[in-house]
């Protein structure tokens, strides 16, 4: 019998040094991007808005609509960071509803710093899941600029994103398993968070918030 998925943990496409996380965005930002491989490649990428990143692929394609959601959506990157400087962001995280014993003064004045949220995961055809998934947002100013400095590869799967959903929409049957044959699913695995400091930032051993 196969274990229930912990209410909050970080699944995700990663090799034993680096992680891959997804950010949509707009044509011209996206493919200068691509091409000089930095994000600030385009004058439009404002290192002063906060931005949100996302290790799941199924909770990208449910945010952006597989990439048609809007124009400011149409292209979807996959960032490529290494572990270290992946777990130095989650280690400056706050969580967006934080727990009792975090509300107050204390949480206030930490609120400007990476921001955590933990949102219901979708599988690839959209349904709701009964588990989490992480979203990280990064804040405008020094933090971005260290972060986009830290992405080491971009690559635009956003016509990853569109064949999945002509499959799906073609064959409403398809399984994950055969998504993943045709190379249209990562294969996302747990990553793991052993800092007990980091796990408490991120409160994911919170109890179980009521739906």
């Amino acid at each position: 019998m196969s274990t229930p998925t912990p209410y909050k943990q970080i699944r995700a496409l990663h090799t034993p040094r680096t992680i891959t996380l997804y950010q949509a965005y707009n044509h011209p930002i996206a493919s200068a991007a691509v091409s000089a491989q930095s994000l600030t490649a385009s004058p439009l990428f404002k290192t002063t808005r906060m931005t949100w990143i996302k290790p799941s692929w199924a909770w990208m394609l449910y945010r952006s609509g597989y990439s048609f959601k809007d124009a400011n959506q149409s292209r979807i990157l996959a960032l490529t960071m290494s572990h270290e400087d992946f777990l130095w962001l989650l280690s400056q995280g706050v969580v967006s509803h934080r727990s009792p014993e975090e509300k107050g003064d204390q949480g206030g004045k930490k609120l400007g710093g990476v921001r955590i949220q933990w949102d219901p995961e979708r599988d690839v055809k959209m349904e709701r899941l009964g588990y989490r998934s992480i979203q990280i947002g990064i804040p405008g100013g020094e933090v971005c600029e260290r972060w986009v400095g830290m992405v080491k590869k971009i690559e635009d799967v956003t016509d990853k994103a569109r064949e999945l959903k002509r499959v799906i929409d073609e064959r409403p049957e398809v399984t994950a398993g055969v998504l993943k044959e045709m190379g249209l699913v990562p294969e996302e695995k747990v990553f793991e968070i052993e800092d007990e400091e980091v796990r408490k930032r991120l409160g994911m051993d919170w109890p179980v918030e009521p739906e």
